[in-house]
Protein backbone atom coordinates (compact mmCIF):
# COMPACT_ATOMS: atom_id res chain seq x y z
CA UNK A 1 0.00 0.00 0.00
CA UNK A 2 2.76 2.45 0.94
CA UNK A 3 4.66 1.51 -2.22
CA UNK A 4 1.60 2.29 -4.34
CA UNK A 5 1.22 5.66 -2.62
CA UNK A 6 4.91 6.37 -3.20
CA UNK A 7 4.52 5.47 -6.89
CA UNK A 8 1.54 7.83 -7.14
CA UNK A 9 3.83 10.73 -6.24
CA UNK A 10 5.56 10.43 -9.61
CA UNK A 11 2.28 10.22 -11.57
CA UNK A 12 1.36 13.83 -10.86
CA UNK A 13 3.27 16.26 -13.05
CA UNK A 14 2.86 19.23 -10.70
CA UNK A 15 3.98 17.24 -7.66
CA UNK A 16 6.98 15.89 -9.59
CA UNK A 17 8.03 19.40 -10.54
CA UNK A 18 7.57 20.66 -6.97
CA UNK A 19 9.69 17.83 -5.58
CA UNK A 20 12.38 18.38 -8.21
CA UNK A 21 12.40 22.12 -7.53
CA UNK A 22 12.71 21.52 -3.78
CA UNK A 23 15.56 19.03 -4.18
CA UNK A 24 17.39 21.35 -6.61
CA UNK A 25 17.29 24.30 -4.18
CA UNK A 26 18.37 22.09 -1.28
CA UNK A 27 21.29 20.90 -3.44
CA UNK A 28 22.24 24.55 -4.07
CA UNK A 29 22.18 25.12 -0.32
CA UNK A 30 24.43 22.13 0.32
CA UNK A 31 26.90 23.23 -2.37
CA UNK A 32 27.10 26.68 -0.78
CA UNK A 33 28.22 25.08 2.50
CA UNK A 34 31.67 24.55 0.96
CA UNK A 35 32.21 28.15 -0.22
CA UNK A 36 34.67 29.73 2.21
CA UNK A 37 34.44 33.09 3.89
CA UNK A 38 37.47 35.10 2.66
CA UNK A 39 40.48 35.26 4.98
CA UNK A 40 39.78 32.15 7.09
CA UNK A 41 42.19 29.21 7.34
CA UNK A 42 39.85 26.24 6.79
CA UNK A 43 42.26 23.63 8.18
CA UNK A 44 42.70 25.60 11.43
CA UNK A 45 38.94 26.06 11.67
CA UNK A 46 38.40 22.33 11.16
CA UNK A 47 40.91 21.59 13.93
CA UNK A 48 39.09 23.94 16.30
CA UNK A 49 35.70 22.37 15.49
CA UNK A 50 37.13 18.86 16.01
CA UNK A 51 38.13 19.92 19.52
CA UNK A 52 34.66 21.38 20.09
CA UNK A 53 32.97 18.15 19.02
CA UNK A 54 34.78 16.35 21.81
CA UNK A 55 33.74 18.88 24.44
CA UNK A 56 30.25 19.68 23.15
CA UNK A 57 28.59 23.00 23.94
CA UNK A 58 27.04 25.85 22.03
CA UNK A 59 29.50 25.97 19.13
CA UNK A 60 28.79 22.33 18.27
CA UNK A 61 25.07 23.04 18.32
CA UNK A 62 25.50 25.97 15.92
CA UNK A 63 27.53 23.78 13.61
CA UNK A 64 24.78 21.15 13.65
CA UNK A 65 22.00 23.60 12.82
CA UNK A 66 24.07 25.18 10.05
CA UNK A 67 24.66 21.76 8.44
CA UNK A 68 28.43 21.93 9.01
CA UNK A 69 28.74 25.45 7.54
CA UNK A 70 30.39 26.79 10.68
CA UNK A 71 32.97 24.00 10.60
CA UNK A 72 33.87 25.00 7.03
CA UNK A 73 33.46 28.70 7.93
CA UNK A 74 31.23 28.99 4.90
CA UNK A 75 29.32 32.02 3.66
CA UNK A 76 26.31 30.14 5.11
CA UNK A 77 27.99 30.05 8.53
CA UNK A 78 25.15 31.94 10.24
CA UNK A 79 22.61 29.54 8.80
CA UNK A 80 18.95 30.47 9.10
CA UNK A 81 19.14 31.35 12.81
CA UNK A 82 19.08 35.17 12.24
CA UNK A 83 15.75 34.70 10.44
CA UNK A 84 14.42 32.63 13.34
CA UNK A 85 15.60 35.26 15.83
CA UNK A 86 13.94 38.03 13.78
CA UNK A 87 10.71 36.02 13.74
CA UNK A 88 10.84 35.75 17.54
CA UNK A 89 11.37 39.51 17.90
CA UNK A 90 8.49 40.30 15.51
CA UNK A 91 6.12 38.00 17.37
CA UNK A 92 7.12 39.57 20.68
CA UNK A 93 6.58 43.06 19.26
CA UNK A 94 3.18 42.04 17.88
CA UNK A 95 2.03 41.44 21.46
CA UNK A 96 3.01 44.91 22.73
CA UNK A 97 2.76 47.10 19.59
CA UNK A 98 -0.89 47.71 18.59
CA UNK A 99 -0.06 48.53 14.93
CA UNK A 100 1.69 45.18 14.46
CA UNK A 101 -1.17 43.37 16.18
CA UNK A 102 -3.59 45.00 13.72
CA UNK A 103 -1.39 43.91 10.82
CA UNK A 104 -1.60 40.30 12.02
CA UNK A 105 -5.40 40.47 11.82
CA UNK A 106 -5.51 41.99 8.34
CA UNK A 107 -5.11 38.66 6.57
CA UNK A 108 -2.61 37.99 3.77
CA UNK A 109 -1.72 41.65 3.25
CA UNK A 110 -0.85 42.16 6.90
CA UNK A 111 1.18 38.97 7.08
CA UNK A 112 3.10 40.00 3.97
CA UNK A 113 3.98 43.32 5.61
CA UNK A 114 5.13 41.55 8.80
CA UNK A 115 7.22 39.15 6.69
CA UNK A 116 8.86 42.18 5.07
CA UNK A 117 9.75 43.60 8.50
CA UNK A 118 11.09 40.17 9.48
CA UNK A 119 13.41 40.20 6.45
CA UNK A 120 14.76 43.62 7.43
CA UNK A 121 15.31 42.36 10.96
CA UNK A 122 17.12 39.30 9.59
CA UNK A 123 19.59 41.50 7.72
CA UNK A 124 20.20 43.68 10.80
CA UNK A 125 20.79 40.64 13.04
CA UNK A 126 23.07 39.08 10.42
CA UNK A 127 25.23 42.20 10.42
CA UNK A 128 25.44 42.18 14.24
CA UNK A 129 26.24 38.47 14.42
CA UNK A 130 28.64 38.77 11.48
CA UNK A 131 30.69 41.39 13.35
CA UNK A 132 30.68 39.21 16.45
CA UNK A 133 31.80 36.11 14.54
CA UNK A 134 34.57 38.02 12.75
CA UNK A 135 35.98 39.20 16.10
CA UNK A 136 35.60 35.71 17.56
CA UNK A 137 37.44 34.14 14.63
CA UNK A 138 40.23 36.69 14.87
CA UNK A 139 40.69 35.90 18.58
CA UNK A 140 41.09 32.13 18.02
CA UNK A 141 44.73 31.16 18.33
CA UNK A 142 45.77 34.64 19.45
CA UNK A 143 44.10 35.29 22.79
CA UNK A 144 42.74 31.71 22.62
CA UNK A 145 39.22 33.12 22.63
CA UNK A 146 38.60 31.55 26.02
CA UNK A 147 39.20 28.10 24.55
CA UNK A 148 42.20 26.61 26.32
CA UNK A 149 44.37 24.18 24.45
CA UNK A 150 43.86 25.65 20.97
CA UNK A 151 46.77 27.65 19.58
CA UNK A 152 46.29 27.65 15.78
CA UNK A 153 45.59 30.99 14.14
CA UNK A 154 42.29 30.82 12.23
CA UNK A 155 42.58 34.30 10.69
CA UNK A 156 46.16 34.92 9.48
CA UNK A 157 45.55 38.55 8.47
CA UNK A 158 43.25 40.28 10.95
CA UNK A 159 42.25 43.69 9.59
CA UNK A 160 39.27 45.96 9.06
CA UNK A 161 38.99 44.54 5.54
CA UNK A 162 38.61 41.01 6.94
CA UNK A 163 35.83 42.16 9.29
CA UNK A 164 34.05 43.94 6.44
CA UNK A 165 34.28 40.96 4.07
CA UNK A 166 33.14 38.54 6.77
CA UNK A 167 30.08 40.63 7.61
CA UNK A 168 29.16 41.07 3.94
CA UNK A 169 29.69 37.38 3.12
CA UNK A 170 27.74 36.04 6.10
CA UNK A 171 24.89 38.54 5.67
CA UNK A 172 24.59 37.77 1.96
CA UNK A 173 24.68 34.04 2.74
CA UNK A 174 21.85 34.32 5.27
CA UNK A 175 19.78 36.45 2.88
CA UNK A 176 20.29 33.85 0.14
CA UNK A 177 19.22 31.00 2.46
CA UNK A 178 16.13 33.02 3.42
CA UNK A 179 15.33 33.46 -0.29
CA UNK A 180 15.79 29.72 -0.89
CA UNK A 181 13.38 28.94 1.94
CA UNK A 182 10.73 31.29 0.57
CA UNK A 183 11.04 29.82 -2.93
CA UNK A 184 10.65 26.28 -1.55
CA UNK A 185 7.55 27.40 0.37
CA UNK A 186 5.97 29.05 -2.68
CA UNK A 187 7.01 26.78 -5.55
CA UNK A 188 8.21 23.61 -3.82
CA UNK A 189 6.42 21.29 -1.44
CA UNK A 190 6.21 23.97 1.27
CA UNK A 191 7.73 24.63 4.69
CA UNK A 192 10.99 25.84 3.14
CA UNK A 193 12.78 27.17 6.24
CA UNK A 194 12.17 23.95 8.15
CA UNK A 195 13.34 21.85 5.19
CA UNK A 196 16.61 23.81 5.05
CA UNK A 197 17.21 23.13 8.75
CA UNK A 198 16.22 19.50 8.12
CA UNK A 199 18.70 19.16 5.23
CA UNK A 200 21.53 20.57 7.32
CA UNK A 201 20.87 18.16 10.19
CA UNK A 202 20.44 15.09 7.97
CA UNK A 203 23.71 15.91 6.21
CA UNK A 204 25.49 15.35 9.53
CA UNK A 205 24.12 11.83 10.01
CA UNK A 206 26.82 10.03 8.02
CA UNK A 207 29.74 11.88 9.69
CA UNK A 208 28.09 11.21 13.05
CA UNK A 209 27.77 7.51 12.25
CA UNK A 210 31.41 7.42 11.16
CA UNK A 211 32.45 9.08 14.42
CA UNK A 212 30.52 6.43 16.34
CA UNK A 213 32.25 3.62 14.43
CA UNK A 214 35.63 5.23 15.06
CA UNK A 215 34.88 5.23 18.79
CA UNK A 216 34.12 1.49 18.66
CA UNK A 217 37.42 0.82 16.82
CA UNK A 218 39.24 2.78 19.52
CA UNK A 219 37.47 0.72 22.21
CA UNK A 220 35.98 3.87 23.73
CA UNK A 221 32.54 2.24 23.59
CA UNK A 222 31.60 -1.36 22.84
CA UNK A 223 29.52 -2.62 19.94
CA UNK A 224 26.86 -3.75 22.43
CA UNK A 225 26.55 -0.16 23.67
CA UNK A 226 26.24 1.08 20.09
CA UNK A 227 23.45 -1.41 19.37
CA UNK A 228 21.70 -0.46 22.61
CA UNK A 229 22.00 3.19 21.61
CA UNK A 230 20.50 2.51 18.15
CA UNK A 231 17.59 0.59 19.68
CA UNK A 232 17.02 3.35 22.22
CA UNK A 233 17.02 6.03 19.50
CA UNK A 234 14.48 4.01 17.47
CA UNK A 235 12.27 3.86 20.56
CA UNK A 236 12.61 7.63 20.99
CA UNK A 237 11.69 8.17 17.32
CA UNK A 238 8.61 5.98 17.74
CA UNK A 239 7.65 7.94 20.87
CA UNK A 240 8.10 11.26 19.04
CA UNK A 241 5.88 10.09 16.17
CA UNK A 242 3.27 8.82 18.63
CA UNK A 243 3.14 12.07 20.61
CA UNK A 244 3.19 14.29 17.52
CA UNK A 245 0.16 12.47 16.12
CA UNK A 246 -1.63 12.50 19.46
CA UNK A 247 -4.47 14.91 20.12
CA UNK A 248 -7.22 15.70 22.59
CA UNK A 249 -10.66 15.63 20.99
CA UNK A 250 -13.20 18.00 22.53
CA UNK A 251 -16.77 16.94 21.60
CA UNK A 252 -18.90 19.60 19.90
CA UNK A 253 -22.68 19.28 19.61
CA UNK A 254 -24.64 21.39 17.10
CA UNK A 255 -28.30 22.18 17.73
CA UNK A 256 -31.10 21.42 15.29
CA UNK A 257 -31.52 24.02 12.57
CA UNK A 258 -34.12 24.99 9.99
CA UNK A 259 -33.28 25.36 6.31
CA UNK A 260 -36.39 26.54 4.51
CA UNK A 261 -39.17 24.17 5.56
CA UNK A 262 -36.82 21.35 6.47
CA UNK A 263 -35.53 20.58 9.92
CA UNK A 264 -31.97 19.23 10.09
CA UNK A 265 -30.91 17.16 13.07
CA UNK A 266 -28.05 18.37 15.22
CA UNK A 267 -24.61 17.02 14.38
CA UNK A 268 -21.96 15.75 16.77
CA UNK A 269 -18.32 16.36 15.93
CA UNK A 270 -15.14 17.20 17.81
CA UNK A 271 -12.54 19.94 18.01
CA UNK A 272 -8.99 18.51 17.79
CA UNK A 273 -6.19 19.91 19.99
CA UNK A 274 -2.68 18.59 19.45
CA UNK A 275 -0.73 17.30 22.43
CA UNK A 276 2.31 19.27 21.26
CA UNK A 277 0.63 22.41 19.97
CA UNK A 278 3.84 24.39 19.48
CA UNK A 279 5.67 21.72 17.43
CA UNK A 280 9.39 22.22 16.78
CA UNK A 281 9.24 25.97 17.41
CA UNK A 282 10.30 26.05 21.13
CA UNK A 283 13.64 24.17 20.65
CA UNK A 284 14.52 26.28 17.60
CA UNK A 285 13.62 29.53 19.38
CA UNK A 286 15.52 28.44 22.50
CA UNK A 287 18.67 27.76 20.45
CA UNK A 288 18.33 31.12 18.70
CA UNK A 289 17.92 33.06 21.96
CA UNK A 290 20.91 31.35 23.59
CA UNK A 291 23.04 32.28 20.57
CA UNK A 292 22.47 36.00 21.11
CA UNK A 293 24.33 36.43 24.45
CA UNK A 294 27.19 34.35 23.03
CA UNK A 295 27.49 36.82 20.15
CA UNK A 296 27.38 39.85 22.45
CA UNK A 297 30.00 38.21 24.69
CA UNK A 298 32.64 38.95 22.05
CA UNK A 299 31.99 42.69 22.52
CA UNK A 300 31.02 43.20 26.16
CA UNK A 301 33.44 41.83 28.78
CA UNK A 302 30.74 41.41 31.45
CA UNK A 303 28.99 38.84 29.21
CA UNK A 304 32.10 36.75 28.56
CA UNK A 305 31.69 34.81 31.80
CA UNK A 306 28.15 33.84 30.78
CA UNK A 307 29.39 32.97 27.29
CA UNK A 308 32.11 30.66 28.67
CA UNK A 309 29.63 29.10 31.10
CA UNK A 310 27.09 28.05 28.48
CA UNK A 311 29.78 26.97 26.01
CA UNK A 312 31.90 25.03 28.47
CA UNK A 313 29.33 23.52 30.81
CA UNK A 314 26.75 21.33 29.11
CA UNK A 315 24.60 21.10 32.25
CA UNK A 316 24.23 24.88 32.51
CA UNK A 317 23.37 25.05 28.83
CA UNK A 318 20.82 22.22 29.12
CA UNK A 319 19.22 23.83 32.18
CA UNK A 320 18.78 27.15 30.40
CA UNK A 321 17.65 25.33 27.28
CA UNK A 322 14.87 23.49 29.17
CA UNK A 323 13.66 26.73 30.79
CA UNK A 324 13.58 28.39 27.36
CA UNK A 325 11.75 25.45 25.78
CA UNK A 326 9.01 25.55 28.44
CA UNK A 327 8.69 29.34 28.13
CA UNK A 328 8.46 29.31 24.34
CA UNK A 329 6.02 26.38 24.38
CA UNK A 330 3.56 28.52 26.35
CA UNK A 331 4.48 31.72 24.53
CA UNK A 332 4.09 30.36 21.01
CA UNK A 333 0.88 28.53 21.90
CA UNK A 334 -0.57 31.75 23.34
CA UNK A 335 0.31 33.58 20.12
CA UNK A 336 -1.11 31.04 17.71
CA UNK A 337 -4.12 29.68 19.63
CA UNK A 338 -6.82 31.99 21.01
CA UNK A 339 -9.45 30.16 23.13
CA UNK A 340 -11.78 33.20 23.01
CA UNK A 341 -11.81 33.16 19.20
CA UNK A 342 -12.42 29.40 19.13
CA UNK A 343 -15.31 29.69 21.61
CA UNK A 344 -16.76 32.58 19.57
CA UNK A 345 -16.66 30.59 16.34
CA UNK A 346 -18.29 27.57 17.97
CA UNK A 347 -21.08 29.78 19.36
CA UNK A 348 -21.66 31.55 16.02
CA UNK A 349 -22.06 28.19 14.29
CA UNK A 350 -24.67 27.10 16.81
CA UNK A 351 -22.45 24.60 18.57
CA UNK A 352 -21.61 23.92 22.20
CA UNK A 353 -19.53 21.56 24.34
CA UNK A 354 -21.81 19.15 26.22
CA UNK A 355 -22.01 20.20 29.87
CA UNK A 356 -20.36 23.59 29.21
CA UNK A 357 -22.29 26.79 28.60
CA UNK A 358 -21.47 28.64 25.33
CA UNK A 359 -19.39 31.80 25.48
CA UNK A 360 -17.06 32.60 28.35
CA UNK A 361 -17.30 29.20 30.06
CA UNK A 362 -16.42 27.46 26.79
CA UNK A 363 -13.35 29.68 26.38
CA UNK A 364 -12.26 28.97 29.95
CA UNK A 365 -12.71 25.22 29.45
CA UNK A 366 -10.68 25.25 26.22
CA UNK A 367 -7.98 27.38 27.87
CA UNK A 368 -7.78 24.97 30.81
CA UNK A 369 -7.38 21.99 28.47
CA UNK A 370 -4.85 23.92 26.39
CA UNK A 371 -2.70 24.79 29.42
CA UNK A 372 -2.57 21.14 30.49
CA UNK A 373 -1.66 19.99 26.98
CA UNK A 374 0.99 22.72 26.69
CA UNK A 375 2.57 21.70 29.99
CA UNK A 376 2.70 18.05 28.91
CA UNK A 377 4.05 19.04 25.49
CA UNK A 378 6.74 21.28 27.02
CA UNK A 379 7.90 18.50 29.36
CA UNK A 380 7.94 16.08 26.43
CA UNK A 381 10.03 18.48 24.33
CA UNK A 382 12.46 19.04 27.19
CA UNK A 383 12.93 15.30 27.80
CA UNK A 384 13.51 14.53 24.13
CA UNK A 385 16.01 17.38 23.81
CA UNK A 386 18.15 16.50 26.87
CA UNK A 387 18.07 12.69 26.72
CA UNK A 388 21.02 12.46 24.28
CA UNK A 389 23.10 14.64 26.62
CA UNK A 390 22.35 12.26 29.49
CA UNK A 391 23.33 9.28 27.34
CA UNK A 392 26.54 11.05 26.32
CA UNK A 393 27.39 11.59 29.96
CA UNK A 394 26.73 7.96 30.84
CA UNK A 395 28.83 6.64 27.95
CA UNK A 396 31.51 9.31 28.28
CA UNK A 397 31.31 10.35 24.61
CA UNK A 398 29.77 13.20 22.66
CA UNK A 399 27.27 12.73 19.85
CA UNK A 400 26.57 15.41 17.27
CA UNK A 401 22.99 14.21 16.68
CA UNK A 402 21.17 15.52 19.74
CA UNK A 403 17.56 15.47 20.88
CA UNK A 404 16.70 18.82 19.28
CA UNK A 405 17.99 17.56 15.94
CA UNK A 406 16.03 14.33 16.32
CA UNK A 407 12.85 16.25 17.12
CA UNK A 408 13.24 18.56 14.13
CA UNK A 409 14.07 15.75 11.71
CA UNK A 410 11.07 13.63 12.73
CA UNK A 411 8.73 16.62 12.88
CA UNK A 412 9.70 18.03 9.49
CA UNK A 413 9.53 14.54 7.96
CA UNK A 414 5.95 14.14 9.27
CA UNK A 415 5.01 17.56 7.91
CA UNK A 416 6.54 16.82 4.50
CA UNK A 417 4.65 13.53 4.27
CA UNK A 418 1.47 15.40 5.15
CA UNK A 419 2.14 17.96 2.40
CA UNK A 420 2.67 15.23 -0.19
CA UNK A 421 -0.35 13.29 1.04
CA UNK A 422 -2.50 16.41 0.70
CA UNK A 423 -1.49 16.70 -2.96
CA UNK A 424 -2.28 13.03 -3.55
CA UNK A 425 -5.70 13.08 -1.88
CA UNK A 426 -6.72 16.30 -3.62
CA UNK A 427 -6.23 14.46 -6.91
CA UNK A 428 -8.13 11.33 -5.82
CA UNK A 429 -5.00 9.28 -5.15
CA UNK A 430 -4.50 7.21 -2.03
CA UNK A 431 -2.36 8.74 0.67
CA UNK A 432 0.52 7.03 2.46
CA UNK A 433 -1.82 5.70 5.15
CA UNK A 434 -4.09 4.00 2.59
CA UNK A 435 -7.78 4.54 1.86
CA UNK A 436 -8.95 3.61 5.37
CA UNK A 437 -5.88 4.56 7.39
CA UNK A 438 -5.48 7.67 9.49
CA UNK A 439 -4.28 10.86 7.91
CA UNK A 440 -0.70 11.92 8.71
CA UNK A 441 -0.82 14.96 10.94
CA UNK A 442 2.01 17.41 10.34
CA UNK A 443 3.84 19.74 12.66
CA UNK A 444 3.57 23.44 13.32
CA UNK A 445 5.75 25.03 10.66
CA UNK A 446 8.46 27.61 10.96
CA UNK A 447 7.26 30.87 9.45
CA UNK A 448 8.59 31.54 5.98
Amino acid sequence: MALNAFANVFRIAELRSRLAYTLALLAVYRIGIFINTPGVDRSAMNAFMDAQKQSGGLVSLFNLFSGGALEQMSIFGLGIMPYVSASIIMQLLAVVVPSLERLQKEGAGGRQKINQYTRYGTIALSVVQGIGISRWLASLGRSDGGQSGFNQVVVPDDSVWFTFMTVVSLTAGTAFIMWLGERITERGIGNGISLIIFAGIVAGLLPGAKQLLDLTRQDVISMAEVLALVVFMLIIIAAVVYVERGMRRIPIQYAKRMAGRRMFAGQATYFPMKVNTSGVIPPIFAGAVLSFPATLGTWFPFLQGFQRAIEGNLWIYNGLFVVMVIFFAYFYTALTFRPDDVADNIKKQGGYIPGIRPGRQTAEFIERVLNRLTFGGAIYLSIVCVIPSVISGLLGVRFTFGGTALLIVVGVALDTVQQIEGHLISRNYEGFAGPRGPRIRGRVRVAA
